[in-house]
């Protein structure tokens, strides 16, 4: 069986209606007084919460400014950033890799490492307003390593296909063998070895510059690889 619906009764009668009548002004009085209550702490307390929204405000604002200024700061240490042949070969991989993206953001672009397992031949990707997307291999050997042909080919099959790049560079402390340069040069994967290293991080030259970067011409021959 299933349950009988409950269902209000209306009021019969003149006794009922002013009962029910008295009820509904009592709710309305009470309802009246604990608005006036509350209205009245409001005035006791408002001193206080006006203190609060203050308080949080100029936080937020202290906070807001700091981040601001230690991203002017950091601006500010990147533009002048200058490393030295020494300082990178005593970095581990992870540091090189870091420390290629902060010159490409020095040299205005936005810079991310992705080096890792799984990057398909990619450890640092940026991207630029004019010049578009560059992806970067970082190379760190020990004095006197070179980098082979092999890291050329596979900068050059993933360049376009898997990241969409429209320029590809291999980086190194290094130096490369002549079949990788000669390889890199005729398949548009341009090289960097110590000498190019220390141009670019050392005397400040921007990347682009000195290789000459060209969006268009770079974006057509990846797009025909891919």
């Amino acid at each position: 069986m299933g349950r009988k619906r409950l269902r209000l009764r209306r009021p019969r009668g003149a006794p009922e209606v002013l009962s029910a009548a008295v009820v509904a002004l009592a709710a309305l009085v009470l309802a009246f007084q604990m608005a006036a209550a509350a209205v009245g702490a409001l005035k006791d307390v408002w001193p206080f919460l006006l203190t609060l929204v203050l308080l949080a405000g100029a936080v937020g604002a202290w906070r807001i400014a700091r981040t601001v200024h230690g991203r002017r700061r950091a601006a500010e240490r990147l533009a002048t950033l200058r490393i030295t042949l020494a300082e990178f070969d005593a970095m581990d991989d992870r540091q090189f890799e870091h420390a290629l993206r902060d010159l490409l953001v020095r040299d205005g672009w936005s810079a991310r490492r992705v080096g890792g397992s799984g990057d398909q031949a990619a450890d640092v990707i940026s991207d630029h307003t004019h010049l578009g997307r560059i992806v970067v291999q970082a190379k760190h050997t020990r004095v006197g390593g070179k980098v082979g042909s092999s890291v050329m080919y596979a900068v050059k099959g993933t360049a376009g296909p898997a990241h969409r790049a429209d320029h590809a560079v291999v980086v190194t402390n290094g130096t490369f063998t002549r079949d990788a340069m000669a390889w890199g040069d005729r398949h548009s994967i341009h090289w960097v070895d110590r000498n190019r290293l220390r141009r670019w991080a050392e005397t400040g030259t921007a990347l682009h510059e000195f290789l000459g970067l060209s969006a268009r011409s770079r974006r057509a021959r990846f797009k025909r690889a891919a």
